[in-house]
């Protein structure tokens, strides 16, 4: 019989394995219920958890990352323990193995709470505890991260059932999911509403004491003492001078007390749900051999180490060996990312007593190999408090702390951290210097007995992920030594962001000392680092200088001479920061000698030794450099929120409806009473908030499989700047269960156009033969096949080739583009206003005052959209190695990335288009032109996205498309959604800007400061394709001012082509880019005429008798109120700022390696698309004969709180309540040619166009009111208008005002043109109003690592007469946090001029949050408080709101120049002016300092002009 490729030879192995009492089928439980033996069989062994579920329709657990590092898959494992005691933990089931769930009980969202229908009232409220907090508190916003962060929170508080989880405890281990909307803060407040303690929290002001305890509380005068007292004099919490005050102390005690009387000892649920029937441990041996399809390998579950060995013996020597897997947090990024191939797998069960057991003896800690992580945290956290033990604990401890996260700690072991041999491990050095050795058994004989082989950790490491270890041997422990009398030890660790990160550079060090006469000598020492080799490598010529010397400065000094040259490494070093690297090895030796000093003292200090040599006094401003993060205490996150009393406001409706005879009536009294209050002003809850929370809200990789389902894989170019030659399909088609494989040539048989592009038609949907490859991942073709895995088998055997390489390198940055001239030219437009700049700059000297002219440049990096997933345990800055032919998309269901489920139907002459996309219509048009099919037979629908954030504007387009050919020609339903990695890859992000400036400023004679002339140049990296470049490169533009008045003005912006992949929209649309140029430009005068940038800032800032260099006056008819100056004096007064500043300085004066910096930073920003014809919005509004409304708009919902809004809207209008207004999804069969939701425009567009189908049914409907009697109900009322055949439904549409929008770049002034009017007026107004706020931040920067914290952070937006305070509040938070990223800690990396390591060039590297860090739960500001301005409406939108989506992204700038301010004093260096990049990273952070460390470590021809490598 002829085997067929997927059967699997292990089947022979079976019968021999059940004689020897191995089971079959394993045994899972899923809330609460046994799954059949029918289910249980369908487990495979390279199976993870979270595919398994989402396989039996829990699709509430989501797919982010597939890397452990988002926690968007969190689910909780229980189980007993071989003692009987219950265990729960957090797991990532993305990651763990569904047969390591054998035995144990698997509770996901859904097992914890559900919103049925009916269950909307409070008495019939199916929640849990943890999900209502998280509602009612505003946690959610996409709703895709929910489920997750809720299961997290869940894990914590299972872990911990016997008394109730207190603050610290939450704040220390909530740290392994991430959420791109929230900002963090409103689910800090409902994780700690539901802890036992009262515990304050964000009480404590800049001096470090909580203000309830300060002794100067009385004379007090900061804003954290002065809120302090007003909540204790009645406004904690609720109105208090027509604003609604809310702070997070207020809300977490009050709710916790709702919580305490509704549902009891709620904790408890965990240990009640488990089932009886799991009474004890699983104990009998497993073996799963996989004969389907997929080829899945076999799994062994030996209950014995001899058994473990036995098979490690017979396996491992065979080809494909035998891999042992406990947590699977390296195996399971190796198989999905680097499509390693493990045909068997073994897990050895926790009845192997000495690979699970941590303990102490007299001289060591012994770690199981198997153990997991969190254990040894726990057991070191428990022995920190023995003297003896002490010394190695607490190292261990604090370097776990920030490891991974709580849910991979549950899972990762310090084995498999060995074994794997990662050169960025963070535990490995740390035994390395500990002097720890690893114990190694084997059995080589099956009737001998166990051989075990003890080698020292420093020796096990060979090479890059190769060790000293024999194929069937396995590590059995870790033996750690203790450390004895004068003996210490340190970890040491740099990452991009603090939490949840693999390590830059890592060390362990520790010194032994011993009294010699008057003297301290270093008897030993022991340093090890990761992240300086391609191994865990010993500092050994460091430790020889250092061996024998007197424990002091000097020897120290000396040694890092030594350690400059020992780990010296080559700019093209693999992972690139070489000077970084070093200087962060050098930090670390300076902040061991001095933590060193202070031990020794205490040490001393407690010693009963008679007469010991005195210590070392350390100076009082080297002290800061003793204090790391890594044992401080995480922080508490805190804040108040504030908004105006809720009113129902008139705005544009009261003018735009002023022609009707009769204004939007009310229906009827009866009508108006039938709802508690008024609708709009509300902070209610976002409608799908509940949904969310259970992990019922579906999404579009949630929709259930339609029958005859395809899976579908992108096939990708591999490299760029050569010839497509021919894609052979052939060993695609080969694999079974591949179903067919498209290309250009098959849309060339449909009849398709193959050209897409949102402005120019400039991009293809599959890449021809024989045409260039424009950048890597341009998309060649599509595979479809009967699961997921089998797609991604036959993308990869698609054998690409390439010819003809062009000439040159590709063009990768902007500089490289400016060098070749590649530009898109006709896009490149011009602003002038006033005189000549360059012979006004050329001047120094205006009317007799002194001109001060500076010149430079600004670099703003790009941004990727996405809600991240992290490469926690492989060597990410080495994944670019063995790149293939082709690689492919998988699918996943990621945080949300693009996803589509096309449906044909009628032969295949409809398409029913599913799609995660903010461009209905877009999507639309683009599946009908490549399919050939007419738009009206193609319906695209939106329910929700998992954020959009305008990634999805345009990027979404081509997956859809490529999904719909494959539909189209197959027949069958096709599901495309793009895995993070390949999102990442292909659909580009922010732009990156480049800018060249020259400003000049007058010095009155009274010494203040006035903006005289700007001149700058403007390139932003387009990519390879238009897409959206021209546009936001216009939005600069037209943002380059800020808030400032510029009389002389010259701006040009030209939008560069390049082989990155096509950049495109992003929250804020090029806006941040054009107002951080301006912002440089300030701080770069400020210093220059010897002002404080503050007063520069408010001296300069526009007044209503103004008018911006594109014409648009300030005023209440043009663009509404000018609240900006009036905002930045009200936050300048009630925060101190000067008052601050000083702190600040004196802090810095007392702290040489830590230092404070304060911002105080002004945004406007333009609402309105710049394209007159898309400032329109169209909705349709169903009155039903129940009284109840149904909605469907243009708009889409990405949680933004857009279908909310628009229910409060029509829910005022009709007067009844919100509940009876619902919106379903976003389809182009029920509002036809939509416009993106995009420009923060939608709430502008689709609440005015709602306004207007609700005014024509109440029109309608009027009549049959009158003929009613008073207290009829709207139910009655349009009841008879049905029977007397009036419509109850009505399109309703708007456009923004034809003189309020739109901007013609090339119209000359006509003639005759009013001379009173503003230069440039006549070729539009952009915009219709603009959206102004400023926030303060206060930022702390550690200068020996470049590691940063933002302490506070206080932001008030002028955002109208808000509809809904709560959800505008959320977005300003959000906005906030994910502006604070971009200027920070969020770097995009391509292979480029200075990036030579990675390749092929033009490639991104970061593509995944191993390389690209987004900001954390502990990233937050530590105060962080909201205002919406009191008194602020606005005419010109509906109910007199303003967009917010967008605005305040540019406010977390303030964050960057807080740290730029810091670095500053840092370089104390007074008159000087530096160049500081985007975004501030840890590197750009420690480098810019230029301290005497950094000096050294930079190549001296460069010492002077140093810049720490980018990618524009």
């Amino acid at each position: 019989m002829v085997q067929l490729a997927y059967e699997n030879e292990d089947v022979a192995l079976v019968g021999r394995f059940v004689e020897r009492g191995y089971r079959t089928i394993p045994s899972l439980w899923v809330n609460g219920q046994a799954l059949t033996p029918t289910q249980c069989a369908q487990a495979r062994p390279n199976q993870t958890l979270l595919n398994f579920l989402r396989s039996i329709g829990l699709t509430g657990t989501k797919l982010g990352c597939g890397e452990g590092g988002c926690g968007a898959c969190t689910v909780v494992i229980s189980k007993r323990t071989n003692n009987k005691k219950l265990v729960h933990q957090s797991v990532n089931a993305c990651l763990f193995p569904i047969l390591a769930a054998d035995g144990m009980h698997i509770t996901t969202v859904e097992g914890i709470g559900s919103w049925k229908a009916g269950a909307q009232s409070s008495d019939q409220d199916n929640l849990h505890p943890i999900q209502r907090a998280m509602v009612d508190m505003h946690g959610s916003q996409c709703g895709f991260c929910t489920p997750g962060i809720i299961m997290a929170i869940y894990g914590l508080f299972a872990s911990n059932t016997e008394d109730r989880l207190n603050i610290k405890h939450l704040e220390e281990h909530l740290d392994g999911n991430l959420c791109r909307c929230t900002g963090y803060r409103p689910i800090w407040d409902a994780a700690r509403s539901l802890c036992d303690d009262q515990e304050e929290v964000g009480a404590s002001g800049p001096c470090g004491v909580k203000c309830r305890e300060c002794p100067e509380r009385e004379s007090c005068e900061m804003d954290c003492n002065v809120e302090e007292k007003k909540q204790e004099g009645g406004c904690r919490g609720g109105l208090c001078g027509g604003v609604v005050h809310s702070c997070t102390e207020s809300k977490v005690m009050e709710f916790k007390q709702v919580v305490d009387e509704t549902y009891g000892e709620w904790w408890k649920r965990p240990d009640e749900s488990f089932p009886n029937e799991l009474t004890s441990a699983q104990n009998e041996p497993l073996l799963v051999v996989d004969t389907s399809v997929h080829s899945g390998g076999t799994w062994f579950q030996p209950h014995t180490l001899e058994e473990l060995l036995d098979l490690f013996r017979e396996f491992a020597p065979q080809e494909g060996g035998l891999k042992l897997v406990v947590g699977n947090t390296e195996v399971g990024i190796e198989t999905k990312f680097k499509h390693a191939v493990f045909p068997r797998l073994v897990r050895p069960m926790e009845s192997v007593h000495t690979l699970y057991e941590v303990v102490e003896t007299d001289t060591h800690f012994y770690v199981g190999a198997c153990s997991s992580l969190s254990s040894l945290q726990s057991f070191c956290h428990k022995r920190m408090a023995d003297k003896k033990s002490m010394k190695v604990a607490a190292p261990i401890h604090d370097m776990l702390r920030w490891f991974a996260s709580t849910q991979i700690r549950n899972v990762a072991c310090l084995g498999g951290n060995l074994a794997t041999a990662s050169p960025i491990s963070d535990m490995n050095p740390m035994l390395a210097a500990m002097g720890a050795t690893i114990v190694l058994a084997s059995r080589p004989r099956s009737d001998g007995g166990i051989d075990r082989r003890t080698i020292p950790v420093k020796d096990f490491f060979l090479g890059y992920r190769t060790v000293d270890k024999k194929e069937i041997e396995v590590i059995e422990r870790v033996e750690i030594p203790l450390a004895g009398k004068f003996e210490y030890i340190a970890p040491f660790k740099q990452a991009r962001r603090r939490e949840d990160d693999i390590s830059i550079v890592t060390s362990g060090m520790k010194m032994k000392l011993r009294p010699e006469g008057s003297s301290w000598i270093i008897d030993d020492i022991s340093i090890a680092f990761g992240g300086m080799a391609p191994k865990t490598v010993m500092a050994s010529k460091t430790m020889e200088a250092l061996a024998g010397k007197t424990f002091e400065d000097s020897s120290f000094t000396e040694a890092r001479a030594v350690m400059q040259n020992e780990f010296r490494m080559p700019e093209d070093v693999p992972g690139g920061q070489a000077e970084y690297r070093l200087t962060l090895a050098c930090s670390f030796l300076h902040k061991f000698y001095l933590h060193c000093v202070n031990e020794l003292k205490k040490e001393v200090e407690s010693s009963d030794v008679g007469s010991l040599p005195p210590v070392l006094v350390i100076d009082n401003e080297e002290e800061s450099a003793v204090a790391g993060f890594l044992s401080a205490q995480k922080p508490s996150i805190g804040g108040t929120q504030s908004f105006p009393e809720p009113k129902v406001a008139t705005g544009l409706e009261e003018s735009h409806f002023a022609g009707d005879n009769d204004k939007v009536p009310k229906v009827s009294e009866a009508a108006k009473e039938s709802t508690k209050m008024d609708s709009v002003g509300r902070p209610v809850t976002h409608a799908s908030g509940p949904l969310h929370c259970t992990g019922e809200a579906s999404y579009a990789d949630d929709i259930p499989a339609p029958e005859n389902l395809l899976h579908g894989s992108l096939i990708l170019a591999s490299k760029c700047h050569a010839l497509l030659e021919s894609i052979d399909i052939t060993p695609a088609l080969k694999i079974p269960g591949v179903f067919g494989v498209f290309t250009h040539q098959d849309i060339e048989k449909l009849g398709g156009d193959n050209r897409m592009g949102p402005i120019l038609l400039d991009d293809v949907t599959f890449l021809p033969i024989g045409e260039k490859v424009d950048f890597v991942g341009q998309v060649l073709g599509i595979v479809v096949g009967l699961s997921q895995e089998i797609a991604e088998k036959g993308a990869r055997a698609v054998n690409v080739q390439y010819s003809e390489e062009f000439e040159g390198n590709p063009i990768v940055s902007i500089e490289d583009a400016i060098k070749a001239e590649s530009f898109w030219t006709d896009f490149r437009h011009e602003m002038k206003r006033g005189g000549d700049v360059n012979k006004i700059l050329s001047q120094t000297e205006v009317d007799g005052k002194e001109l001060v002219v500076v010149e430079g440049s600004i670099r703003s990096g790009g941004q990727e959209h996405f809600c991240e997933y992290a490469c926690l345990f492989g060597d990410c800055t080495l994944l670019i190695s063995l790149i293939p032919v082709a690689f492919i998309a998988p699918n996943t269901s990621d945080l949300e990335p693009n996803s589509t489920l096309a449906i044909p139907s009628e032969s295949g002459t409809n398409l029913t288009i599913y799609a995660s996309t903010q461009a209905p219509t877009k999507t639309q048009d683009f599946c009908a032109r490549v399919t050939n099919t007419p738009a009206a037979r193609v319906v695209v629908r939106m329910k929700r996205m998992g954020g959009g954030f305008g990634g999805k504007e345009t990027r979404s387009v081509f997956s859809s498309v490529a999904a719909a050919v494959a539909a189209k020609i197959s027949n069958r339903p096709v599901r495309l959604t793009l895995n993070r990695d390949t999102d990442m890859s292909i659909t580009g992000g922010r732009h990156a800007f480049v800018t060249y400036y020259k400003a000049g400023a007058i010095v009155e004679d009274d010494g203040s400061v006035k903006l005289h002339a700007l001149d700058v140049k403007l390139f932003n990296n387009g990519g390879a394709k238009f897409d959206l470049t021209g546009p936001v490169m216009d939005r600069a533009l037209f943002h380059v001012d800020n808030c400032y008045n510029w009389p002389n003005f010259h701006s040009v912006g030209t939008p560069c082509k390049t082989s990155q992949p096509p950049h495109t929209a992003f929250r804020g649309f090029g806006g941040p880019q054009g107002m951080v140029i301006t912002e440089h430009i300030m701080d770069h005068l400020a210093i220059k005429c010897d002002i404080s940038g503050d007063k520069l800032r408010r001296d300069n800032m526009y007044t209503m008798q103004d008018c911006t260099p594109f014409g648009m006056r300030f005023g209440d008819g043009f663009t509404g109120k000018w609240n900006v100056p009036t905002i930045f004096d009200e936050l300048f007064t009630k925060l101190d700022v000067p008052g601050r500043r000083a702190a600040a300085a004196e802090f810095n004066a007392k702290n040489k390696w830590k230092k404070r910096g304060v911002a105080l930073t002004p945004t406007k920003f333009g609402i309105a698309f710049t394209a007159k014809y898309m400032n329109q919005g169209g909705a349709l509004v169903h009155l039903y004969t129940d009284g109840t409304v149904l909605i469907s708009h243009g708009g889409t919902e990405m949680g933004q709180g857009l279908h909310t809004k628009v229910c409060q809207v029509a829910a005022q209008a009709f007067g009844i309540p919100l509940d009876d207004v619902y919106v379903n999804d976003s389809s182009t069969d029920k509002v036809a040619n939509t416009i993106p939701s995009a420009a923060s425009m939608s709430t502008d567009l689709y609440g005015m166009a709602t306004l207007d189908a609700c005014k024509q049914i109440l029109k309608r409907i009027q009549p049959i009111r009158d003929s009613l009697p008073p207290n009829a109900k709207l139910c009655e009322v349009a009841k008879k208008a049905f029977f007397e055949r009036v419509d109850l439904s009505a399109h309703g549409f708007f456009a923004v005002d034809n003189n309020r929008c739109g901007y013609d770049w090339a119209k000359e002034r006509p003639e005759g043109f009013p001379i009173d009017q503003p230069e440039n007026s006549w070729k539009g107004h952009p915009f219709n109003y603009f959206t102004q706020g400023v926030a303060f931040a206060e930022v702390e920067i550690d200068v020996l690592t470049g590691d940063h914290k933002t302490i506070h952070a206080d932001v008030v937006v002028d955002v109208g007469s808000s509809i809904n305070p709560a959800i505008d509040i959320g977005q300003i938070e959000g906005a906030f946090i994910q502006g604070m990223g971009w200027s920070t800690i969020e770097e995009v990396v391509y292979s480029d001029d200075d990036h030579t390591w990675i390749r092929p060039r033009a490639k991104v590297f970061t593509t995944g949050p191993g390389t690209y860090k987004i900001p954390a739960f502990n990233d937050v500001p530590e105060k962080f408080n909201v205002s919406l301005m009191q008194n602020a409406d606005n005419p010109f939108a509906v109910h007199s709101s303003k967009a917010v989506g967008e605005p305040p992204f540019f406010l977390g700038c303030s964050v960057f120049f807080a740290i730029k301010d810091a670095v500053t004093s840092a370089r104390n260096k007074k008159g000087e002016y530096f160049e500081f990049r985007m975004p501030a990273t840890s590197e750009r952070i420690r480098m810019a300092c230029n301290d005497e460390i950094a000096s050294q470590c930079i190549a001296k021809e460069s010492s002077g002009s140093f810049q720490p490598k980018g990618s524009f």
